[in-house]
C-alpha cells in the first residue's frame, strides 16, 4: 500500500476553483489509449472524491452549486444522483436539462468536471436498485419523495496530478474526452 500525499488546503482550493470555472474548449482527437487511460483516472478520482458538485441553471439564468452523494459511475459513465423532488434542482432540470457535474478529490490531487445532460427517473424498479440506506431521513414517503437523476455525459475533463495529467502548458486546458455516441 502506497501511502496518500496530502494536498496543500491552497492547491485544494484552487483545483475546486478551477473545477467550478474550467471554460469547455474544442477537445483534442485522442487515440484510444489516451481515452481509456483518462477515463480510468476519471474513475479513480470520483471513487475518491465521495461527494460531488451539481450545477444547473435556475430560472433567471443564474448558476445553483449544491453537494450531492452520487453513485459511482457506470461503465458508459453516466452518473445518478438521488433528490427530493420539492428541490429547485427537479424544476432547474424540467426548464434546461443541461448540467455540471465537478469531483473533487484532495488526496487524489485531481478533479472531475463533467458536462451533460440530466433526465429526471421517477421508475419504482430504479428507485430500489438505487438506494442508499443512509437517505431514508431524507424522504419520509421513499415512493413519493424520492427522485433520481440521471446524468448522461457529453465532455469530462480530468486533471489528476498523481498521474501526470493536467492542463496544456500554454493555455491551462485540461485534457478531455467527448462523449462517442453516448459511450464515453
Amino acid at each position: 500500500m502506497t501511502a496518500r500525499r496530502k494536498v496543500p488546503v491552497a492547491l485544494q482550493a484552487a483545483l475546486f476553483v478551477a473545477c467550478l470555472l474550467t471554460p469547455v474548449q474544442e477537445a483534442r482527437a485522442q487515440q484510444p489509449s489516451q481515452r481509456d487511460g483518462l477515463i480510468a483516472a476519471a474513475r479513480e478520482i470520483m471513487q475518491a472524491a465521495r461527494y460531488c458538485a451539481l450545477i444547473t441553471r435556475g430560472d433567471s439564468g443564474q448558476l445553483r452549486v449544491r453537494t450531492m452523494d452520487p453513485f459511482l459511475p457506470e461503465d458508459d459513465m453516466t452518473v445518478w444522483l438521488g433528490t427530493h423532488r420539492k428541490t429547485r434542482k427537479v424544476q432547474d432540470i424540467q426548464n434546461d436539462p443541461h448540467v455540471a457535474l465537478c469531483f473533487f478529490a484532495p488526496d487524489a490531487g485531481g478533479y472531475v468536471s463533467i458536462s451533460g445532460t440530466a433526465r429526471l427517473v421517477d421508475d419504482p424498479i430504479e428507485k430500489a436498485r438505487r438506494w442508499k440506506e443512509g437517505w431514508g431521513r431524507f424522504y419520509t414517503d421513499r415512493e413519493t419523495d424520492f427522485l433520481l437523476i440521471e446524468v448522461s455525459p457529453e465532455r469530462m475533463e480530468v486533471v489528476s496530478y498523481g498521474q501526470g495529467i493536467v492542463g496544456d502548458p500554454d493555455t491551462w486546458n485540461p485534457p478531455a474526452v467527448e462523449s462517442q455516441a453516448s459511450q464515453m
